[in-house]
């Protein structure tokens, strides 16, 4: 198919700008919208389409800082062991179990998020009638929406107006999944006729325009998405992750492939800002602080499998602690607060870059997907759950710049870490973990999976969301528990489970009153907080569930 020339006059403008400062006190303080542009700057060919594709884009990880704050740090890194809370302020938090719901509600009632994803699809659709346009944005769509169910359960999604609107009935989340993988599926059959007909690079701040890499991302989220319900519909799953492997295009396979943006404003990477509100810039005596950290620090849970393994990916991921006769050590999640400016700036920080892109997705956790469906449910990926072990490995340190990591992948001896607290508070003496590194083919399938799994969880560094929707599907990898003063959910969230979902914002309950009820009542599966599982997260042997 030819590219209509006129729609991609690409101007070169960047669109995105957006705010600056975070506050997490007060999420409706927020009143500007970094998404929008002019009327005039609309009128101009080819402008729209990259403003609408970047719209939908900033859906998935968004520009704003506080949107990102909440959605990155405060929920997918405390809850996927990358990130601990660490504003003594914070007196109710989600890693504590009883956040106040402009804490829960951001996923569904931002209007950062689903507004701007379904507001700019309307207008990518008003604006061309190319198909390819149209897939590319439909993947998108699916990168975005796919981290809302997973947050929630059941959602409005095949209902939702184009204008964003959420007063509309919920799907359950298993119709959510199909209807995902229904998109994913008619994207690659539009773009496979077009995989050489690139379109203009200036509308894609993804790929820059290169199709065959849109057809490998879909595919790839189909995978994902297909071995997170491999215990709630193995049938569906196995169908769906061997379609993705074997279209003839594949999934990603090379860093070069990775599904990464970055059109951010003047401030940078979003994350960055986020995680260095609030840091104390210098100690009592003067002399400056390293640790690069404010409202949130690296949580103890990975540094401590990471300093088990001698991991040579450390120096690229943390800035080392302040704490003496320690070189990284992460604060614990879940626990009360110390005060940052006497010792929770001491603990490690991040090494994160104003310029530095953000990934949904890499070639390693794609390579780890192959050799999880391998290993642990016999899927067909072409190729051995070692081989895809292995190079999952080998891609992430290649991905962080590291070298050795042959040497990492035979170490069959280095086993995780347990947690000394520098301060002496909050110490986990416990082994979290027995699991080494090197692939162990005589190994029961459990231990296959959580080797699997650990290693995924340390190379999808910062994908907090992903992280913790592994956890809650596999059990692995074994996580820091809340301390017993730290989980204040009055008995609701078992501190060792953790939470297993957000509760829906409170809104819903009020303006879509109907649909919230069915969603609660009959689609859910369970009462409307933190501790209800959702429909994949239904694993018999999630050894979380064991006695």
């Amino acid at each position: 198919m030819t590219m209509n020339k006129k729609i991609f006059r690409i101007f070169t403008t960047a669109v995105v700008a957006f705010a600056g400062i975070a506050c997490t006190s007060n999420y409706e303080e927020i009143n500007r919208n970094p998404y929008g542009v002019s009327d005039e700057e609309m009128q101009r060919d080819g402008y729209i389409i990259r403003a609408s594709l970047v719209g939908i884009a900033n859906g998935v990880i968004s520009p704003d800082v506080n949107t990102t704050q909440f959605t990155e740090c405060l929920l997918g890194g405390t809850q996927g062991g990358y990130m601990a809370d660490a504003n003594a302020g914070f007196s109710n938090t989600i890693s504590n179990y009883n956040p106040t719901d402009n804490w829960t509600n951001v996923f569904m009632q931002s209007d950062r998020i689903i507004p701007v994803i379904y507001t700019n699809y309307k207008q990518l659709h008003q604006v061309t009638d190319d198909p390819v346009i149209f897939a590319v944005g439909d993947i998108v769509k699916v990168a975005a929406m796919h981290r809302i169910t997973d947050t929630y359960g059941p959602i409005p999604y095949t209902k939702i107006g184009q204008d964003g609107s959420l007063s509309v009935p919920y799907d359950s989340q298993e119709d959510v999944y199909k209807a995902m993988f229904q998109e994913l599926d008619n994207a690659v059959e539009v773009l496979l006729p077009n995989r050489t007909n690139n379109f203009a690079a200036d509308a894609d701040a993804v790929y820059g325009g290169k199709v065959e890499n849109w057809i490998k991302l879909a595919n790839s989220l189909k995978l994902r998405l297909a071995m997170r319900i491999s215990y709630a519909n193995p049938t569906l799953s196995k169908e769906m992750a061997e379609s993705a492997v074997k279209n003839e295009v594949g999934v990603i396979t090379s860093n070069d492939e990775n599904a990464r943006f970055s059109a951010w404003g003047t401030d940078g990477n979003p994350i960055k800002v986020a995680v260095e509100y609030n840091k104390v810039k210098t100690h009592e005596d003067g002399t400056p602080c390293t640790t690069s950290a404010g409202d949130s620090h690296v949580a103890a849970d990975i540094i401590c499998y990471m300093n088990g393994y001698n991991d040579p990916r450390r120096a690229a991921y943390f800035t080392k602690g302040e704490w003496d006769g320690y070189e990284y050590v992460g604060m614990r999640r879940g626990i009360i607060i110390p005060d940052q400016g006497k010792i929770g700036h001491k603990f490690s920080g991040f090494t994160l870059q104003v310029n530095d892109p953000v990934c949904w997705i890499n070639a390693a956790e794609v390579a780890f997907l192959e050799a999880e469906a391998v290993a642990v449910f016999g899927y067909d990926m072409g190729g051995s759950a070692k081989d895809f072990y292995e190079k999952g490995i080998e891609l992430s340190f290649e991905q962080w710049g590291v070298d050795n990591a042959s040497a990492y992948i035979a170490d069959n001896t280095s086993v995780p870490g347990t947690y000394t607290d520098p301060s002496g508070s909050n110490t986990y003496p416990e082994t979290l973990s027995t699991v080494t590194i090197a692939w162990d083919e005589s190994a029961s399938t459990a231990r296959k999976q959580e080797r699997i799994i650990t290693q995924k969880w340390i190379a999808n560094w910062l994908l907090g969301n992903e992280a913790w929707s592994d956890w809650r599907r596999t059990g692995y990898p074994a996580l820091i528990p809340a301390t017993d003063a730290g989980n204040k959910s009055n008995g609701v969230v078992d501190s060792r489970k953790g939470a297993r979902r957000m509760p829906y914002p409170t809104n819903e309950a009020v303006s879509n009153t109907e649909n919230y009820q069915t969603a609660v009542g009959t689609l859910l599966g369970g009462a409307d907080n933190m501790s209800t599982r959702l429909w994949f997260d239904c694993n018999p042997d999630n050894p979380y569930y064991k006695n």
